[in-house]
């Protein structure tokens, strides 16, 4: 029985630690994304008249 649960809890913590690695790379990569166009929106403000 102890083994069991001892193979239970390292699989969940594997799952866990790949989860908070995907999480990490989507949150940098949505980050670059987004100060990207904002950059390009920056850019373009100049040539819009109001």
């Amino acid at each position: 029985m102890d083994e069991h649960t001892y193979k239970v809890l390292g699989s969940t913590g594997a799952v866990n630690i790949a989860f908070g690695v995907i999480a990490i790379v989507m949150g940098i990569a949505s980050g670059v994304l987004l100060i990207i166009s904002g950059a390009k929106l920056l850019g373009s403000r100049k040539k819009v008249i109001i």
